[in-house]
């Protein structure tokens, strides 16, 4: 299918066989009434295709990219190959949903970015969290003017997985390009955008609290990532945040996981907490409340999702609803622009780069300096 055409099927290939793959993009498409996955390359594309009844595998990704069986790719493999078989995909003409962090670099996600432009090719990064009914809900009150003229945000994100020793590419920077800041801090920092707008200056503090296994599985050295990121922001509008994202702060919930986000402006505050079992809820209250009030998020926002356990409502969000790789196969199939697209993709690239420059220079840097 030639960018900017319409047809009634999709055609879709996946780069990656991940549980990822497994649990996220497979599952999206099963019943897309415009989408189909029609192949998948990597080392459990077999085992994959079989399980999805999905026609073709291919062990390199390049072959899939090759063989003219498709008209758009999701890229799910390690980091270091976003830009390259995204650029490859671009160049033949497929529409590509590239996952995050676009590139290891600033200047590869934004090449990313300008090569999907001048290919008017409709392209996706996929920041999950948007989509989730508390951040949905959140975006909504804050456009309305719940706190009015925003003062400050304050995000956390705790995970323990990156307590393990060991060797594992998420933590070798030749590959990953970061560690929490690109797998986890990423995401709030495009929610961060997202509710609050540009990014004008960051201070960070990039950690590496765990040791690890010294050499790669060559044999050889390599720079350890961070497990943990500490993050202030300055906003075009004048507004403040702090942003803190570690992979090493267990926590004692069934997913080993809590997201908090706390929001406040001149006219109230805003607290979400979600942990990721059978907590997903909001508070406020407006500058004249006495107490914080739970605020109910209301029905055309769960668009009919499960509410009993959060990865309920996660697997009927991006399972059911148009959220996502679903939405993103809606708008191939209907010819038109869908967000966040590569261009906010490279964005978020943009102000990790500067988090590590302040990192490595112990000063606040500008976005536009990067």
């Amino acid at each position: 299918m030639s960018m900017g055409a319409t047809q009634q099927t999709v055609r879709v290939g996946i780069l990656g066989s991940s549980w990822w793959v497994d649990s996220m993009y497979l599952p999206a498409l099963a019943s897309h009434v415009h989408g189909r996955v029609v192949a998948i390359a990597g080392r459990e594309a077999g085992a994959l295709a079989q399980r999805w009844h999905v026609p073709h595998a291919f062990d390199r990704y390049e072959d899939l990219l090759a063989s003219d069986l498709i008209d758009a790719v999701i890229i799910a493999t390690r980091n270091d190959l976003h830009y390259p078989l995204t650029m490859a995909a671009l160049d033949k003409g497929l529409h590509v949903l590239c996952e995050k962090p676009l590139g290891l670099t600033y200047d590869q996600a934004a090449q990313m970015a300008a090569r999907a432009n001048k290919r008017a090719a409709i392209c996706m990064t996929p920041f999950t969290y948007r989509y989730m009914p508390v951040s949905r809900y959140l975006k909504q009150l804050l456009d309305a003017g719940y706190i009015g003229r925003p003062f400050h945000l304050n995000f956390r994100y705790f995970t323990g997985f990156g307590r393990a020793g060991g060797y594992t590419w998420r933590f070798d920077e030749n590959i990953s390009g970061s560690g929490a800041l690109g797998d986890i801090a990423s995401h709030f920092l495009y929610l961060a955008w997202w509710f609050f707008g540009d990014i004008h200056a960051v201070f960070a503090e990039l950690g590496r609290l765990v040791e690890r296994a010294p050499l790669d599985p060559s044999g050889q050295p390599y720079p350890q990532a961070d497990d943990n990121a500490m993050i202030m922001l300055k906003f075009a509008s004048g507004a403040q945040g702090l942003l803190h994202a570690s992979t090493v702060a267990p926590e004692a919930t069934p997913f080993g996981q809590i997201h908090e986000l706390d929001f406040h402006g001149m006219d109230g505050a805003l607290h979400a907490r979600v942990d990721w079992a059978s907590t997903q809820c909001i508070v406020g209250a407006r500058r004249d409340d006495d107490a914080l009030a739970p605020l109910p998020i209301p029905a055309e926002i769960w668009q009919g999702a499960r509410r009993d356990s959060v990865h309920n409502t996660y697997r009927d969000v991006f399972r059911t609803q148009e959220s996502m790789t679903r939405a993103w196969v809606s708008a191939i199939a209907r010819g038109e622009p869908v967000q966040p697209d590569l261009a906010h993709g490279a964005y978020i690239q943009r102000i990790m780069e500067a988090a590590q420059r302040s990192h490595n220079e112990g000063r606040w840097i500008h976005v536009d300096d990067i």
